[in-house]
């Protein structure tokens, strides 16, 4: 008897060996997978609740499919722990989500199985698309399957691919991963549509007890059988996505091998767009995961004998929890304050607003696009709407951005979480690029509180605005400067100095640290190190332009931090204001780099950039003082 607690698993290195297994291999394998997935993830943290319920999927599509010659495009990527183990990852999920080690979605440079990067939602149709008609073109015989969630198809841009696949001759295959359960609770029609079939279950048990009571009548049982191929018309939803060109098969049971393997080599022998309806449940097989599948949606370290346990020191409030406290506060206060969010209820810190004040809550589902119209609509008719949105998500929503709030003026809060590095979920959620991207829209102010209590005071003085204002704020806890209770805003567009420089010393430049967000505590620290001034400016549009000239009046050099991008972020800015007042100063920009930065610990991640106290003095040093000294 083997000694390794997953004795078939470790023969799988690729799925070329699952294939080689019998059925009721298959069946063990699920099992041991299964158990790999919640030890590994309970050492490393990361996604659960999504990749144990995708196993036999996953088992399935790799067993009928020749992969990586056929593509596997997954939507979204937390689902896709089990596709790495089968594909030659199994070693390093032990690296998962740190610096060196692999990602938690799927990455074309890290293997060839992973076919397209699927870290934001609602993509995967779109590319698989492309891919199978570049394969029609170029006379290869492959296929694309595009694994997607009931979450993701509330996305517009899931039916805009539907649309136009429908009417493309190509092999494609959607498969919807059917688990009635996205990050938040699943909104909206289509969900309410898909609800309707009561999971399949419904469906399929009232089949399997017709067949049993009118098994020993043989009329009545072909009666029931043509009742069924009725009824299942009636109850799925062919005709939706018939009507965009697929055809149409299930539901089926996502755990059952015996169903998905045969229905895959039938489907795999068709022509043309093939949708498929799999239905799977979230947490499968860890009873505490499917009892509450939001909680292990991504959970740190724990130990799976116990599950998620509450630590014996509460945490420092995150900047989520203060935004969340704000909100509710805000909405006491004004009863014009609705709230949005694009299925990020969770995330965004929004489960006690939508408690106290759920007719003042909406959530749009994965629809950014249109969380951003729908909150320039509200905003139209005299309604304050706050749109709490990821930093990474809101690109997504560029152009309602300029085009449907900030063209027309209109007065809405954009709460952006996530602002800056986010640590494990690496660049592909990354919030580097906002500051440079809202700086450049007319109308648009930006906000970048320095701690805790700023953030509440700067998302007060955000609301009373009478045009659109971004407020940006990072993943996790602050220096922990605790918010006031009331709703006092700060002073708009203006910054203060928190630090003065001594007297000039000969040979030695004055230097004026220009901090933007949470980084102004490092800066504090280097610019106790090395005598500088160092100005908290709290905003990046509107610059504080007064300040800026006053420091330029007595300071020889400038110094600007940020967490983001530095190409067009508020180090240009303050390049620009400089420029325009004719104030020639030399200008050293610390931030993020041109570079997609990877998944790792967010302090080491800032260290790495130069971007920790050490960093920003290192950086000050060689550009200023050693010249000083030459």
């Amino acid at each position: 008897m083997s000694t390794t607690p997953y004795p078939l698993l470790q023969t799988i290195n690729d799925p070329a060996d699952l294939r080689q297994l019998s059925r009721t291999d298959l069946k063990a394998l699920a099992t041991e997978l299964r158990a790999f997935v919640l030890d590994s993830v309970s050492r490393t943290g990361g996604h659960l609740s999504s990749n144990l319920g995708t196993v036999e999927l996953t088992i399935a599509l790799h067993y009928v499919f020749q992969t990586p010659h056929d593509r596997l495009v997954w939507d979204v990527g937390h689902q896709t722990y089990p596709h790495k183990i089968l594909t030659g990852r199994r070693d390093r999920m032990g690296t998962l989500r740190q610096w060196g080690g692999i990602s938690g979605f799927p990455q074309r440079a890290e293997s060839p199985y992973d076919t397209f990067g699927t870290a934001h939602s609602s993509t995967s149709i779109s590319a698989a698309l492309g891919m199978a008609l570049a394969a029609r073109r170029k006379g290869e015989d492959r296929h694309a399957v595009a694994i997607i969630g009931d979450g993701a198809m509330t996305a517009g841009m899931a039916f805009e691919a539907l649309n136009n696949a429908g009417v493309a001759d190509a092999n494609l295959l959607v498969v919807l991963n059917d688990n009635d359960m996205s990050i938040s609770p699943p909104v909206g029609a289509l969900n309410r549509y898909l609800a309707q079939l009561m999971s399949g279950q419904f469906y399929a048990a009232a089949k399997n007890v017709g067949k049993t009571v009118l098994k020993p009548v043989p009329p009545l049982l072909e009666l029931a059988k043509r009742f069924e191929q009725q009824a299942k018309g009636m109850v799925v939803p062919a005709t939706l996505f018939e009507k965009f060109g697929f055809n149409y098969i299930g539901p089926i049971d996502g755990h059952d091998l015996d169903s998905l393997i045969p229905t895959l080599e039938n489907i795999k022998g068709l022509k043309g767009p093939q949708f498929l309806h799999v239905v799977t449940k979230k947490g499968q097989g860890y009873k505490l995961a499917e009892a509450d599948p939001v909680a292990y949606h991504g959970p740190g370290k724990f130990d799976p004998s116990v599950g998620l346990t509450k630590p014996a020191t509460p945490p420092k409030p995150t900047f989520t929890q203060v935004f969340g406290q704000w909100l509710c506060d805000m909405a006491a206060q004004d009863e014009r304050l609705v709230g949005i969010t694009p299925a990020m209820r969770e995330g965004s810190g929004m489960v006690e607003f939508e408690r106290r004040f759920p007719d003042r809550y909406y959530d749009v589902g994965i629809a950014e696009q249109h969380a951003v119209t729908f909150a320039g609509g509200l905003a139209c008719e005299g309604v304050k709407p706050v749109v709490a949105i990821y930093s990474t998500f809101l690109q997504r929503a560029y152009d309602q951005l300029i085009h449907d709030v900030a063209l027309q003026n209109l007065p809405v809060v954009f709460a952006l979480d996530r602002a800056g590095l986010v640590g494990a979920d690496g660049a592909t959620h990354a919030g580097a690029y906002d500051i440079a991207y809202v700086r450049c829209i007319p109308n648009m102010s930006m906000a970048c509180p320095a701690d805790e209590r700023e953030c509440r005071q700067l998302l007060s003085t955000a609301f009373a605005q009478n045009h659109p204002v971004a407020v940006r704020y990072p993943r996790g806890s602050g220096v922990g400067v605790e918010p006031l209770p009331g709703l006092e805003g700060l002073p708009f567009g203006k910054g203060e100095v928190r630090r003065t420089a001594g007297p000039t010393q000969a040979g030695r430049p004055r230097i004026a640290i220009l901090a933007f967000g949470t980084l102004l505590y490092p800066a504090m620290a280097a610019g106790e190190a090395l005598d500088a001034t160092v100005a908290n400016m709290r905003w990046a549009k509107p610059l504080d332009t007064e300040l800026l000239q006053a420091l330029a009046q007595d300071h020889d050099a400038f110094v600007t931090v940020e967490e983001g991008c530095v190409m067009g972020g508020a180090g240009s800015a303050v390049t620009e204001a400089l420029h325009a007042a004719g104030v020639v100063r030399p200008v050293l920009q610390l931030g993020l780099p041109d570079a997609f930065i990877e998944h790792g610990d967010p302090a080491k991640l800032l260290a790495m950039q130069g971007l920790d106290a050490a960093g920003i003095e290192r950086s000050m040093r060689e550009r200023f003082l050693q010249a000083a000294r030459a």
